[in-house]
């Protein structure tokens, strides 16, 4: 993805400007909502290597899970929580995909769990309900 395009997780901006910074490295996400995005944009990206690092060590898994999926839309619904100053923060969210193989189409309604340790925030599980459409 090019940093000018449009970010996958849809606030508005491009890429660069948005998730990009936090999946190159050159800044970090500064509340759980804005490490929610960032990680609906490594899946439609296919940045593994992003999910595992924003992944709680302690609930990390062996592969981030990326597939043959495109993510379409990122819905939030709620924040609990995790600006700042917080240790911790719910994200609850629908997002939407589809499989081009097959035309397959599903959403992911999540309500995710997120801690900030050392000043970084991670991602620890949620709570999901997948549908295919």
């Amino acid at each position: 993805m090019h940093d000018d395009e449009r970010c996958p997780c849809l606030s508005g901006d491009t890429y660069g400007a948005c998730c990009g910074r936090y999946h190159s490295g050159a800044a970090t996400a500064p509340t759980a909502e804005a490490l929610m995005r960032s990680r609906y944009s490594a899946f439609a990206v296919g940045d593994d290597a992003y999910l595992l690092a924003t992944w709680a060590p302690q609930t990390r898994p062996d592969t981030a899970g990326t597939g043959d999926e495109q993510w379409r839309r990122l819905d939030i619904h709620r924040t609990e929580r995790g600006g700042p100053f917080d240790t911790t923060g719910v994200v609850e969210f629908t997002a939407f995909y589809s499989y081009p193989a097959t035309g397959v189409r599903g959403s992911l309604h999540e309500t995710s769990r997120f801690v900030r340790e050392a000043g970084r925030w991670y991602y620890v599980d949620g709570d999901r309900e997948a549908r295919d459409r």
